[in-house]
């Protein structure tokens, strides 16, 4: 049996006329008739409902960054707890969970047209309680082989996947005016992950644990809020049935140049982001091993956690910026600072200063954030403008162009995400041919000057065709 009447959770904003697109009510929490550009049904019950998506989507996501981001932090405590790998060894733990984390972002894409969005969120949700319980089993015997810890931290790339489907989900909730918002909070709640993981595992295996470390707490002190995603997704998320697979479409997003295109400008924004926050607590181990830890109150906390948690926080900022003034505009920006950013840290780290290393370094993080936001908020311009939308940046094109758009923005998070392979592997390639780090930063200058001129180009192209993009 279907309704037309609102879900009973949602409270209907009372009106003066009727519903321009009234909305059904399936069971398993489908909806039919959804259309976030109608401004009617946005106002009455749309915004409502695309909100409360969004905050388990984020929630979800969130839990999906931590379990991805746990070994960036475990690796640093191996030593002391009676491993010994070697700088090789420890920067493949680092760097596999991105690589496996990238590749599954591409079936994760396409999973929400699939099984639906509150669907795939709770079972993406329900497979992080793989690598959480893994890495706990895994860190509580010193003798446990590489091979299975290397093993155990790809699994953690499950983690990476949920990125991809949970703003391929939440871009069909909003409409065209509003996404570069609702993609960045959806973005940065989740990047916060890797923030909160940073911060919170340091004290939790180290807090009233004397001379040993309570390396399994790691992953076990996330299980329940796991379960509590899991269920709240259940009870609290939806499905849209206009948010289905479409093939031909999803391959015209794979012929598109456009999709290329923001594929590289991505590894350049987010690929940075979450390549130096995985490798953020190892530099510092490295560089700075005095500053790499603070005992505090009986625990022990890392600065390491504030990286990820500015860039986090400036991503949706970087989306709003990019609503305003167009998302090439910001990006060229994020990359010009980005460069000055890496030269600053390649010039100030001879000096041995932990404070400007950490200062400039936190810079870079900042303009990652914010650029990940307006390069994002550039796809669904794009493929609107391909489409055939005289504007993209305000119009979303016909519910064809959208579905691509969705496609395009998983299948680019996914490229994306790559970056949290090479920056590691990059550095460890510093590392062990040179004995620093300089070189492998002065390489990422060299990059971030390419993507800005890439950048350029496009914004060129949008003006000439007196739009934003």
């Amino acid at each position: 049996m279907t309704s037309t009447v609102p879900e009973p959770t949602t409270t209907a904003t009372a009106t003066t006329g009727p519903v321009a697109s009234s909305l059904t009510f399936r069971p398993g929490r489908w909806i039919d008739g959804w259309n976030a550009e109608d401004p009617q049904q946005w106002d009455q019950q749309g915004a409502a409902i695309a909100q409360r998506n969004l905050r388990w989507s984020i929630f979800a996501e969130f839990l999906g960054f931590v379990v991805w981001q746990l070994w960036s932090i475990v690796v640093v405590a191996l030593p002391t707890a009676g491993f010994h790998f070697t700088t090789g060894q420890t920067f493949w733990l680092i760097s596999m969970p991105s690589l496996v984390g990238a590749t599954l972002r591409f079936p994760y894409t396409f999973m929400v047209p699939r099984v639906g969005g509150r669907n795939w969120t709770m079972i993406s949700a329900a497979l992080l309680l793989i690598p959480a319980i893994g890495l706990a089993l895994c860190v509580a015997n010193p003798e446990t082989p590489f091979g299975v810890m290397l093993l155990v931290a790809a699994l953690a790339g499950l983690g990476g996947g949920n990125f991809a489907s949970s703003m391929a989900n939440i871009t069909y909730f909003y409409p065209q005016r509003k996404k570069g918002w609702a993609l960045g909070l959806n973005a940065a709640g989740g990047n916060l992950g890797a923030a909160v993981a940073q911060f919170a595992v340091p004290i939790v295996i180290t807090i009233g644990a004397g001379a040993t470390l309570q390396l399994p707490l790691a992953g076990l002190v996330w299980v329940p809020l796991i379960l509590v995603a899991i269920v709240g997704a259940g009870l609290r998320m939806n499905n849209l049935t206009n948010a289905r697979a479409d093939v031909k479409a999803s391959l015209a997003a794979l012929r598109a140049p456009e999709l290329w295109l923001m594929a590289l400008l991505y590894i350049g924004t987010f690929g940075s982001f979450i390549g130096f926050s995985g490798v953020f607590p190892k530099l510092i181990a490295d560089q700075f091993p005095g500053f790499s830890a603070f005992p505090v109150a009986g625990a022990t906390v890392s600065l390491a956690f504030l990286g990820a948690l500015v860039g986090s926080l400036a991503r949706p900022f970087g989306g709003r910026l990019a609503d305003r003034f167009g998302g090439s505009v910001i990006t060229m920006a994020a990359f010009i600072v980005m460069a000055l950013g890496a030269l600053a840290v390649m010039v100030t780290l001879p000096l041995d200063n932990f404070w400007l290393f950490l200062v400039f370094f936190l810079v870079l993080f900042i303009a990652s954030g914010a650029g990940n936001g307006a390069t994002y908020r550039m796809i669904p311009t794009l493929f609107a403008l391909r489409s055939g939308a005289t504007d993209g940046h305000s119009t979303a094109g016909d519910i064809s162009a959208q579905r691509t758009a969705a496609a395009a923005l998983g299948i680019v998070s996914a490229f994306g995400a790559y970056g949290g392979f090479v920056i590691p592997q990059v550095l460890s390639l510093s590392k062990t041919s040179t004995g620093g780090y300089v070189t492998g930063l002065g390489w990422f200058v060299a990059a971030y000057v390419v993507f800005l001129a890439i950048t350029v180009g496009v914004a060129i192209h949008g003006r000439r065709r007196g739009v934003r993009i």
